[in-house]
């Protein structure tokens, strides 16, 4: 393959996590078995230093319809309501008529939080079920794949475009980014919201790696590609949600000031802590067999003591460490899920299945806690089961 960033052909494997069903497809009883399995390996461009898979399923696979809906998390929604109304304050505040774009916008959670700042909004979200969702909460959205094609489609130039969890997810990256740049007013920006690969090596937070995200940039690589494409980004900050994100403010080039001095310190630092290369990430592979053997001794000592462990949380990314750490129903009885699209259904590969919260009729001794990014909000809703002696143990605990 080339580089999906600068198409070169210098890569190089860096971290293998075998093979692996697409983490997103929750199984129906009579699905089990029969899942496809795809190779889940990081390879690392020599020349612009992305981190990226070398297999990719397609997206009319992984998006045309799922499960995800990103208003189930109140830390999530409450996230979304902070960036929108930081782009309206900083950027757009006295301006007019003023509209935003969301590229893979679910179930409208970010759109409705720019919704009650005035704007108007527009959605454009491939999977059918959450696109469905999103218009009858009345935000307008587009069912479709976001590229150059479905921009010229819209129509019309937007002051905000968002694309938040979901520009590293690009088959089509190439003609995305001709489309958010040909959708963006000439005095846009362009918020691209994304993990953070830096971040995610110091968490050891694996499981973010997944088919769905296809590329893992650092503010580095990312403005590799932006401007490949005549955007750059001007300003960006670490936010704590999903354990590390980046949101990096983009426009097009030398429209607004050169990158900032909070930029400029961060682009520093990846450099000085080598980020972006290969030696970092192949210490992490290492990091990561350890991880494996240090959890799987811990749920065979909690099994052998006679204690009874469910999942917390059914998130997608849980089935990576699901399935790279071989676990299966008898030790890991069942995944307890809020999300009722998921009622049901069997968690792919591990085949675990997954209950909903509020109709459980018992309890476990030990919560494994796959949707450790938002441990606070966990620990705040359960202090109740915590006092009753019902450990949460979180595998993975995000860097401060």
């Amino acid at each position: 393959m080339n580089c999906r960033v600068c198409d070169s052909q210098r890569l190089e494997l860096a971290i293998d996590l075998g093979q692996q069903p697409w983490c997103n497809h929750f199984l129906r009883k009579e699905e089990i078995g029969h899942e496809p399995f795809y190779p889940l390996r990081v390879v690392y461009c020599h020349d612009c230093g992305t981190a990226q898979l070398d297999h990719t399923v397609k997206k009319e696979i992984m998006f045309g319809d799922h499960t995800y809906l990103s208003g189930v998390t109140k830390s999530l929604s409450d996230h979304f309501r902070d960036v929108a109304i930081k782009i309206d304050e900083r950027f757009f505040k006295g301006t007019r008529d003023k509209a935003v774009l969301d590229i893979g916008s679910n179930d409208g959670t970010q759109l409705k939080h720019f919704q009650s700042l005035g704007w108007q909004v527009q959605g454009i979200e491939s999977s059918k079920t959450t696109a469905r969702l999103a218009e009858e909460a009345g935000v307008p959205t587009l069912n479709a794949f976001f590229n150059l094609e479905s921009a010229r489609q819209l129509g019309r130039k937007f002051h905000v475009i968002n694309a938040a969890g979901v520009f590293f997810h690009l088959e089509e990256l190439h003609s995305v980014t001709d489309g958010i740049r040909e959708s963006l007013h000439h005095d846009g920006v362009f918020v691209v919201q994304f993990l953070y690969m830096k971040r995610i090596v110091e968490n050891m937070a694996f499981d973010q790696i997944y088919h769905e995200h296809l590329l893992y940039y650092n503010l580095r690589t990312l403005q590799r590609l932006l401007e490949r494409h005549g955007l750059t980004a001007f300003d960006a900050y670490l936010s704590p949600i999903h354990g590390g994100s980046m949101i990096a403010f983009v426009t097009h080039k030398h429209r607004r000031a050169a990158p900032n001095a909070r930029l400029e310190n961060l682009l520093a630092v990846e450099d000085r802590d080598g980020s972006n290369r290969l030696d970092t990430y192949r210490g992490f592979a290492e990091r990561i067999k350890r991880f494996k053997s240090e959890n799987l001794d811990y749920l065979h000592r909690a099994k052998a003591a006679g204690k009874r462990v469910w999942g917390f949380g059914a998130p997608v990314k849980g089935n990576t460490m699901l399935n790279y750490f071989g676990i299966g129903p008898d030790l890991i009885e069942c995944l307890v899920e809020r999300n009722e699209l998921r009622r049901g259904l069997f968690a792919p590969g591990s085949h675990i299945p997954v209950v909903i919260e509020k109709e459980l009729a018992e309890l476990p001794d030990i919560y494994y806690v796959f949707a450790w990014n938002f441990k606070t909000e966990i620990l705040e809703r359960n202090r109740a089961l915590i006092e009753r002696g019902i450990e949460f143990f979180f595998p993975i605990n995000p860097v401060e």
